[in-house]
This record gives structure tokens, sequence and C-alpha cells, in this order.
């Protein structure tokens, strides 16, 4: 039997489910859903402030083949060692490649088929309701206007997808960094030199290490589906701007 399910654990480690005769069935994913910020203005009409994605709950099926029924309580036992710990897992589909969920495993309750064989659903809790690229996406430039494709289908808001990070190294005065497609500016009030480097991530910002973030104009960038369009200012000579980020998708 071919699992048709990868799992890995919350080091991104890739887990030889075959090893210990596990093997993944299907992976059932529900289509996405969203909370409603509404507002109800006096004549009784509603209006829709913003949408928030809700987490997604999916179902992981599961089936294990053992030996014999000695066999099976042993494999039992490995599977409570490899699932029971709480960290967070990664999972995807063989047949979707480069594509996985970081999900929360919820209660669940092997099912005896006989003596040998048992099958498995595991609820999964998805906080973020996406898809992530399995690999970093990292891209780098060097001139003060550049585009830059978002390969998802999702935003890239850095206020949620802390992973993203942008770095700059070299001098620069009140350092700009525009998202012309999506209007986002972000700004350092201060100066680098040649060998500084700034650092982005999530919502925090960095110079060598060290906290900027009073030092900015405490706005954060995000990236639009598709392609984006960057604009540098108040660098001065040459540098390096470095985007590295995973994609997201619903």
């Amino acid at each position: 039997m071919i699992s048709r399910l990868n799992l890995y654990d919350a080091k991104c480690n890739k887990i030889n489910m075959e090893s210990i005769g596990l093997f993944g069935l299907k992976l059932r994913i529900p289509g996405p859903s969203y909370t409603l910020v509404k507002e109800t203005l006096d004549n009784g009409r509603i209006i829709i402030l913003d949408k928030q994605l809700n987490p997604r709950q999916l179902v992981a099926e599961f089936i294990t083949k053992a030996n014999d029924y000695k066999d099976s309580l042993k494999l039992r036992d490995e599977l409570f060692g490899l699932l029971g710990h709480g960290s967070d897992l990664y999972i995807g589909e063989v047949n979707v490649p480069g594509k996985w969920w970081k999900v929360e495993l919820e209660d669940w309750d092997p099912e005896r088929i006989n003596r040998r064989v048992t099958k498995i659903e595991i609820p999964l809790f998805c906080t973020s309701g996406l898809a992530e690229s399995i690999n970093l996406n990292k891209k780098k430039y060097s001139s003060t206007s550049f585009d830059y494709k978002n390969g998802g289908n999702h935003l890239i808001d850095m206020t949620k997808q802390v992973v993203t990070e942008i770095t700059f190294k070299g001098a620069s005065t009140n350092l700009t960094i525009t998202n012309n497609t999506t209007s986002d500016v972000w700004k350092y009030n201060g100066f680098t030199t040649a060998s500084d480097i700034i650092k982005l991530k999530g919502v925090q910002a960095f110079k060598n290490g060290s906290s900027i973030f009073g030092q900015t104009n405490k706005k954060l960038l995000s990236f639009a589906v598709g392609n984006n369009e960057f604009t540098v200012s108040g660098a001065s000579g040459e540098f390096e701007l470095t985007i590295s980020t995973r994609f997201y998708f619903l």
C-alpha cells in the first residue's frame, strides 16, 4: 500500500510512516469560511466592515497494518508516542506536492477493523485556515524598483504570517520601502551604514539584532496575490534587499 498523505513533525522533518505500518488514506478539507465584522446604521442598514478567515477543521484518515495481534498493540503504542505529544504537525497530500497544513490534533480514537488492521480518523485544527508552501521562497534585489510575485492565492500579511522576513543591508538615511500595489509604506527614521542589517520579521523591526520598532512609522508591509511593485528610497550606494516567505493558499 502507498500512503497518499505526508506527515511532518514540529521541526518540519518528514515522518517515515510506512516504517511503522501507518498509511494515509485521504485528507478531508472543508471550504474556507469567514466571520463578518458588521455594523448596523441608524436606518437599519447593515454594512460589512471586515471579513476574518476562520480556522479550518480538517480530518485525516489513516490505516495501520500489523503482522499479527501482538504487533498491532505495539504499533498502537508507537502511534500514541508519535502523534500524542501535543506538538504541532504538518500534513500534506502526496498528489498536491509543495503544500502542507500546519495543524494541531484533537481527540482521536483508533478503530480496530480486525486483529491486524486499525482505522484512524484524526480531527485536525488549522488555526490560520490556510495551507502553506513547504519551501521558503527567497528573492534578492539590489535596485530601487523591483517586482515581487506572491505565488499563493492569499494575501501575505506580516501581522499573521510571522515567518515572513524582509532584510536590508546597506547605507541609508530614512529608509523607506513601499509596496505600490498595496499602498503599504514602511519607514525607518534613522540611518544605516554599509554593514548594518535591517530586518523586518512579522510585526517586529530590528537593526543589527536590536529593536528599532519605536523609530519606524509602525506600519507593516503586505503582499497582494500576484505581482507586487516595490520602491526603495533613502538608500545611498549599493544595497541588498531580501524577501523570504512562504506562500499561502485557501
